[in-house]
């Protein structure tokens, strides 16, 4: 997971693209909100925003 966000992080360095930063963490915490509440009671409430 660390050499992904390595390689992720020298790919928008070297090409200047820094305004995929905030989309790239958006996603990450979308998909790590789902992951987490996959198992919890808290699990409808979030499926019902998509």
């Amino acid at each position: 997971m660390i050499d992904l966000l390595n390689d992720m992080w020298a790919f928008l360095r070297e090409r200047k693209k820094f305004w995929l930063l905030p989309i790239v963490l958006v996603l990450m915490l979308l998909g790590a909100l789902l992951v987490l509440a996959q198992g919890s009671a808290v699990a409808p409430f979030i499926y019902t925003l998509f």
